[in-house]
C-alpha cells in the first residue's frame, strides 16, 4: 500500500495542471463558550477583533489566556472567535508534552473523554474535565471545490507536500460546507516535519 502511494505521488510531479490546495498552519489556540468568556474576562465581556481568519466568519481575538497542566504552563494562547457552545483547546503534541497532558487526536468539536486542562484569564480561571485535543488534519472545501476535486464530505485522502522535505499525509478528512474556503489545516508539528508554511501548496491523492 505504501509503495503504491509513493508511486502515485511521484507521478504527480509530471502533472503541472493538477490543482493544488493552500496550507493553513494552525498554532495552539482556544475556542471559548460565552460562559467561560465571562469567567475569564468578566461578565458581559466581548472578544475584540485582532484579525480575520481564512475561514469566513472566524477571527483571531486580541485576547489570550494561559494554559496550565500537571507539568507546566503555556502563556499567551490566542483565542479564536466567535464564541462557541463548548470550550475547546487545540494544541500540538509538543505543547502537550510541555503541559504534561495526553490529548487524543480528534476532529474539532469531538471532546468527549479528551484531556483535562486549566485555563487562566485576567479575571478568573476555568478547569475543564475534558476539552483539550490535538486536531485531526483536514481540508476545508466548498461544495464547488469538492465537485472539482471529485471528493465528498468526510472522505479521507492523501496529501503530498511539495517542499524539499517531501511528506505524504494520510487519512486527511475532507470537510465540505458552502461557506468553507479551500485550505489544508495541519498543526505546527506536522508543518515543521514537512517544512510547510502558510499558503504553501499541496496536492491531494484519492484512495484507490
Amino acid at each position: 500500500m505504501i509503495k503504491k502511494v509513493i508511486e502515485q505521488s511521484n507521478n504527480l510531479l509530471y502533472e503541472p495542471e493538477l490543482r493544488t490546495i493552500p496550507v493553513g498552519v494552525s498554532a495552539r489556540h482556544i475556542h471559548l463558550s460565552l460562559e467561560h468568556i465571562d469567567t475569564l474576562f468578566g461578565k458581559g465581556y466581548e472578544l475584540q477583533l485582532y484579525k480575520e481568519l481564512s475561514q469566513p466568519g472566524q477571527f483571531a481575538a486580541k485576547e489570550s489566556v494561559m494554559l496550565a497542566g500537571p507539568k507546566g504552563t503555556i502563556d499567551k494562547v490566542r483565542i479564536l472567535g466567535p464564541a462557541r457552545g463548548t470550550t475547546q483547546v487545540e494544541v500540538s503534541l509538543t505543547d502537550a508534552h510541555r503541559l504534561g497532558i495526553s490529548p487524543p487526536i480528534r476532529d474539532s468539536g469531538d471532546i468527549a473523554g479528551s484531556s483535562p486542562i486549566t485555563i487562566i484569564g485576567p479575571k478568573g480561571s476555568v478547569y475543564l474535565k475534558e476539552g483539550a485535543i490535538i486536531a485531526s488534519r483536514h481540508i476545508h472545501m466548498s461544495e464547488e471545490d469538492a465537485w472539482q476535486f471529485q471528493v465528498h464530505d468526510k472522505e479521507k485522502v492523501h496529501v503530498i507536500s511539495q517542499t524539499e522535505r517531501r511528506v505524504i499525509f494520510s487519512d486527511v478528512k475532507i470537510r465540505v460546507h458552502a461557506n468553507y474556503r479551500l485550505e489544508f489545516h495541519i498543526d505546527t508539528d506536522e508543518a515543521n516535519a514537512a517544512r510547510l508554511t502558510n499558503q504553501d501548496q499541496v496536492w491531494i491523492l484519492k484512495y484507490e
